[in-house]
């Protein structure tokens, strides 16, 4: 166990490769209650989620979930977030627990007119099961017709007489379920999970293996690739981020970004000698330093080591070699595609 962000969060139980692998090919459950949660709601309630983020939350349907990035004025992150639609006036975001109060202050100097805000994230705990067999452990315990909850989708109901809001997302690469409910009820949730899927191979997975399961993936985590001086561009994340939509919180950076050309990029990196690429390595071509490493590991999956690494963008192309700064010595690296893993 560990302190994070004012929790105490489990980092492995039966030890983190054993735990990456169960989600990789079977199932894994993560006990995610110190995410936060924020409610907007009201007829003011679009329009403010429009001008605090990214992605254009118009186009939601009801019971979608959007991947979205909350902007701050100079173009830098404030933090990477999922909405979820459950009224058309009406949103559920999902923020990381370290930014949860921050967020929330953030939104509030923001907002205007008839909005309503919540910070409710002691009112929930989110349970987060993940992997290939992640719908056949869930569907005998739930009425949810888990199949005909799409990717990004989500559907309220109970699970095992708990009421949930039951959303087809996470943060593996996997298939899977994240499950919120009220937090008293979150050991019994966690306990029931347990009892359905331990005979198919279900094990509960800490904090180590999401990260190195969110690794392979490529999947961003904030502190790392993302922080306030971090721009979508630069992240890799122009997907999420839509000029087109109109005005929102550090648009103007990021059309002046866009025109002029970004100066470094996050890319991936593949080890060619031995030795972990661990956070805040310096890269360096020719002597020269051109970037630094923001997460790394050896990955369980591809038996390799693997980082993600902001490096200036003369020398962000694929296969580019350069050298990763381990305790003084040189280690050479390829810039390989993203993601690293694929489902």
């Amino acid at each position: 166990m560990v302190e994070f962000a004012g929790w105490e969060m489990p980092v492995q139980y039966s030890g983190v490769i054993d735990e990456h692998v169960a989600v990789r090919t079977r199932a894994g459950l993560f006990d995610v209650s110190h995410m936060g949660e924020i409610v907007i709601r009201g007829p003011g309630a679009l329009e403010l989620c429009q001008k605090i983020s990214a992605n254009d939350v118009s186009r939601m349907k009801l019971q979608q979930a959007q991947y979205n990035l909350l902007m701050n004025e100079k173009g830098g992150i404030v933090d990477d977030v999922i909405f979820y639609q459950i009224e058309p006036n009406h949103f559920l975001i999902c923020v990381n627990a370290s930014n949860s109060d921050k967020d929330f202050a953030w939104i509030e100097e923001h907002a205007e007119g008839n909005v309503e805000l919540e910070n409710a994230s002691s009112r929930y705990a989110q349970l987060a099961l993940q992997g290939p067999l992640a719908e056949k452990i869930l569907q005998p315990l739930t009425s949810v017709r888990l199949n005909e909850i799409a990717p990004f989708f989500f559907s309220f109901g109970e699970v095992s007489s708990i009421r949930c809001l039951v959303a087809r997302t996470g943060y593996t690469g996997e298939d899977g379920f994240e499950l919120y409910c009220d937090s008293v009820e979150a050991e019994r949730l966690w306990k029931t999970l347990l009892a359905s899927g331990v005979p198919m191979g279900l094990e509960p997975a800490g904090l180590g293996a999401r990260d190195t399961l969110r690794l392979e993936k490529a999947y961003p985590l904030y502190g790392h690739e993302l922080d306030d001086t971090t721009t979508p561009l630069e992240a890799g994340l122009e997907w999420v981020t839509k000029l087109a939509k109109g005005p929102f919180v550090g648009r103007e950076v990021l059309l002046k970004q866009k025109q002029e050309g970004i100066r470094r990029k996050l890319v991936g990196l593949e080890l060619l000698d031995p030795g972990i690429a661990r956070s805040e390595y310096t890269l360096f071509k020719n002597g020269r330093s051109v970037g630094r490493v923001t997460s790394g590991t050896k990955s369980p999956t591809l038996g390799k080591a693997i980082a993600l690494a902001y490096v200036a963008i003369d020398e962000a192309c694929l296969d580019n070699t350069i050298e990763v700064e381990i305790r003084g010595r040189k280690t050479r690296a390829k810039i390989v595609p993203l993601p690293f893993y694929r489902r």
